[in-house]
């Protein structure tokens, strides 16, 4: 390392070290963990094992039959990634008339962007749930139960997010690229797919995935707005983790097994669109 950079460290090295293995430390220490009680039998880990007597993957071939956790994980991906995808469009394209164009009402509706996300999820439960009520009620139409109705709920919280993400982006995109296609005759819908669309992907993927993330990390309004059919992956591990206690042998194995099933897509995505999310996440558009 060059010296003026050695100069400007914020910490000394040992220090830096000690505090990287310590943060390390705190993150892997849990992970290995559950790991390792995931191939543990039960009364191993119950009788406080941390390294099993006996490696063995029955508990992630019982899980299946133990907890209804095929079903949560289908409803999951399917409500999450129908949210990640129409919250990434809408707010992209709703961001880029807010950056764009100018008309009354447009700062208030930036600066309503920024206030709804204080407003926090435990608040607009049960609005959100007399809501769906009265919906089903007058227009005839069931959403309290569904996958649908679970999936407009999310769009709820997730859009104002995804669009403010999209604001800030799209201020760092030079306009001269957008005249340019606009003098060779190009309409707005055309320099959305083609030039707003492609040179937005990182932070459209950014967007995408914290709505993802948002869906999939619930349980309050999963549990109130779905029935045991449409059950998502974290209420059924929720009701499956409630109902081991007080057992006479709690199955911690498989609840672990369980929680690491759970986490796998979360992770995938994560390593699929890393390149993404570091370019979504720290440029300010094409310089």
């Amino acid at each position: 390392m060059s010296a003026s950079a050695e100069a400007t460290r914020l910490l000394p090295r040992p220090m830096l070290v000690t505090l990287t293995v310590l943060l390390c430390a705190m993150v892997l220490v849990p992970v290995s963990y559950i790991v390792l009680a995931s191939l543990n039998s039960d009364v191993g880990v119950a009788s406080g094992e941390f390294w099993p007597s006996s490696f063995s993957l029955e508990s992630y071939t019982k899980i299946w039959t133990t907890a209804d956790l095929s079903t949560g994980i289908v409803n999951s991906l399917i409500v999450c990634a129908c949210t990640a995808v129409a919250s990434a469009l809408l707010g992209t394209t709703t961001a880029y008339v807010l950056v764009r164009y100018s008309f009354l009402g447009r700062l208030t509706i930036l600066r309503g962007l920024v206030g709804l996300q204080s407003i926090p999820g435990t608040l607009m439960l049960l609005p959100v749930f007399v809501l769906f009520s009265s919906a089903g009620n007058y227009l005839g139409l069931t959403v309290i139960g569904t996958r649908w109705g679970l999936f407009v709920a999310y769009l709820t919280f997730a859009l104002p997010f995804s669009t403010w993400v999209m604001v800030t982006y799209l201020r760092g995109l030079p306009r001269e690229l957008e005249e340019a296609a606009r003098t060779e005759g190009a309409s707005t819908l055309v320099i959305l797919w083609r030039i707003v669309f492609p040179l937005s992907l990182p932070a459209i993927v950014v967007s995408g995935i914290f709505a993802f993330l948002l869906g999939w990390n619930d349980v309050l309004f999963a549990s109130v707005l779905t029935r045991p059919e449409t059950h998502t992956a974290a209420v059924a591990l929720q009701i499956f983790g409630t109902s081991q206690e007080g057992g006479a042998l709690p199955v911690y194995s498989q609840m672990m097994a369980a929680a690491l099933i759970c986490a796998m897509p979360v992770v995938l995505l994560y390593l699929t669109f890393q390149r993404y999310l570091v370019g979504g996440l720290t440029a300010g558009g094409v310089k």
